[in-house]
């Protein structure tokens, strides 16, 4: 007969084996603790994390690798070494164009107006109730106000403009954490990250006051003595020298001409190179070689698989000019531009400036989904252009030479890149020097309020600056802001006014007043009328006419100038 156990058995078993299970429940923590000990006092989730990190970190390694040009042997992690831009916890930037209160209140007229990517702090926040009072009719015809409250948040925030520190009022939630947040999707590998804009001993930087001269007026004697009369008589200290020019001829015969590209050494009117530059230093003047990185014909007959190509015919694209471009993307191009830049510096060069550092004009970009652009990569117009120069600075600086780069004088008044790919910043942050093109003929009817920018040489100026200078204040490490300037009359501008030596002196006092002190000339012709008094002398040796036209053509862009 089986014994029937009684409830106070039950009740004894079932607390025995909860104890058992308790205990067992402390043996498994207790060697879950010893573990965490032996790995060095690190938490599971801390364990999580790290592990997380180095496989994000594998991957982009993996992905910086594995990006190699097919044609080529640049390789992007030559070009780039972070993909990343630094988060800067002090810093925020705004997402959208907005306005600034004097007070946590919006009022009819704001303080100031902020453009998308200004940089910006935030020193306090605050809660702002507001009370709404209604009137309303009850159902027995009386009536009674009632009221709502709602709550706003408000940054008060500090910021750089046109100089000068300024604070004021926003409403929350019309900043983000970084400079790339406030880009369009297809520049997130753009680079702002701080890059170290070396001095060098033996190459000091100069205050910059210079003038533009062909490879023609360089090979002529007595051009290059009168130059060099003026430098001494005005304050001019520097020549901008084309030493790769528009046509892709090379100013002296080169060995990359010879490897990339041998019809680039047809010409080379230069033909002793150390003399000339010796001539150039014994008269204390800077040197600046003039590289047109991607329009160059030449190179483009020559290697016609580099060129842009129109999709529907499959013809080499070309502006109004008739002027076939080469792909910006092409990294053999890229190789072959650093090519000559170097042995330009080996020769003696303090500075290479790349012009040209762009992609043709495409009426603001609505040609590109006709064009074939050779972008295996897929990479956004801003990234290849902000790439092009990473290598260049990676290439040039063991030769201790300064680089710069031209842009367009509109790049620094707008926020995207032209649809060229010369986006302000991008472009500033890699550079020694950006060289904007601020010539006021350039600039549309009413732009910056002005009728006619061309006759307001000054204002033009300043204002463009002005732009660029608060552009530049949106990154560590900024480019010094060198702008050509113009030196010759725009007579295809309606209302055009003739530029003399009053019109130059204009355009020098609105930099001075914004603090700067460097420009370069632009003449096509080389004719500096920047003397009230010039020397009653011979008439200087005339440049070839063709190269004259040339030039001149190139001064009158028939390209589209979009307005601010």
């Amino acid at each position: 007969m089986k014994h029937k156990r009684t409830k106070q058995q039950v009740w004894f078993i079932r607390k025995v084996l909860f104890s058992i299970f308790c205990y067992i429940v402390f043996l498994v923590a207790t060697v879950d603790i010893t573990k965490g000990m032996s790995l060095g006092e690190q938490s599971l989730p801390e364990e999580k994390a790290v592990l997380e990190q180095k496989l994000e970190d594998d991957k982009k390694t993996t992905e910086e690798t594995e990006k190699i040009e097919e044609t080529s042997t640049v390789k992007d992690d030559d070009v780039q070494e972070k993909t990343s831009e630094i988060i800067n916890d002090k810093y925020k930037y705004t997402k959208g164009n907005i306005r600034v209160f004097k007070e946590a209140k919006i009022t009819p007229k704001a303080e100031d107006n902020l453009k998308i990517g200004t940089r910006l702090e935030v020193i306090e926040e605050k809660k702002v109730e507001i009370v709404k009072e209604k009137t309303v009719k009850k159902p027995d015809g009386k009536t009674e106000v009632q009221k709502t409250t709602t709550v706003e948040n408000w940054e008060k925030i500090s910021y750089q403009k046109n100089r000068e520190k300024r604070t004021g009022w926003i409403k929350s939630k019309q900043l983000v954490d970084s400079l790339g947040a406030t880009l369009p999707k297809e520049w997130k590998n753009l680079d702002f990250s701080p890059i170290e804009k070396k001095n060098y001993p033996e190459n000091k930087r100069r205050e910059v006051r210079g003038i533009y001269v062909t490879s023609s007026s360089a090979s002529l004697t007595k051009r290059v003595d009168d130059l060099i009369a003026l430098s001494k008589r005005t304050k001019i200290n520097a020549f901008v020298i084309d030493v790769k020019e528009d046509d892709g001829t090379l100013l002296f015969k080169m060995k990359a001409g010879e490897k990339y590209n041998p019809n680039a050494n047809r010409r080379s009117p230069i033909k002793d190179i150390d003399k000339f530059m010796k001539k150039m230093k014994d008269n204390n003047i800077y040197t600046i070689a003039r590289v047109v990185s991607f329009k160059d014909p030449t190179y483009a007959k020559a290697n016609p698989d580099k060129a842009i190509i129109t999709k529907s015919t499959g013809k080499p694209f070309t502006n109004s000019d008739g002027v076939i471009w080469v792909s910006p993307h092409d990294r053999y191009l890229w190789e072959y531009n650093i090519a000559v830049a170097k042995e330009a510096a080996l020769a003696g060069f303090d500075e290479i400036q790349f012009d040209y550092v762009r992609f043709p004009a495409s009426n603001g970009g609505k040609l590109d989904k006709d064009l074939d652009y050779r972008n295996p990569n897929k990479e956004s117009k801003p990234e290849t252009i902000q790439k092009y120069l990473q290598y260049a600075r990676k290439e040039l600086e063991p030769l201790g030479v300064y680089i710069a780069a031209d842009v367009y004088g509109q790049v620094g008044s707008l926020p995207d890149d032209m649809a060229l790919g010369q986006h302000w910043e991008s472009v500033s942050n890699v550079v020694d020097y950006i060289c904007p093109m601020i010539y006021p003929s350039h600039y549309g009817k009413g732009v910056y309020g002005l009728p006619v920018p061309d006759a307001e040489p000054y204002k033009t100026v300043y204002r463009s600056t002005q732009d660029s200078m608060n552009r530049n204040a949106n990154i560590d490490t900024p480019a010094m802001i060198r702008p050509w300037i113009q030196a010759f009359t725009a007579r295809w501008v309606k209302g055009y006014i003739t530029y003399g030596p009053e019109q130059i002196e204009l355009q020098v006092k609105a930099l001075k007043d914004l603090g700067i002190n460097e420009y370069i000339l632009w003449s096509p012709t080389n004719r500096y009328r920047i003397e009230k008094n010039p020397p009653s002398d011979k008439k200087a040796e005339p440049v070839k006419e063709k190269e004259a036209t040339k030039k001149a053509t190139e001064v009158k862009k028939t390209e589209e100038v979009k307005k601010p």
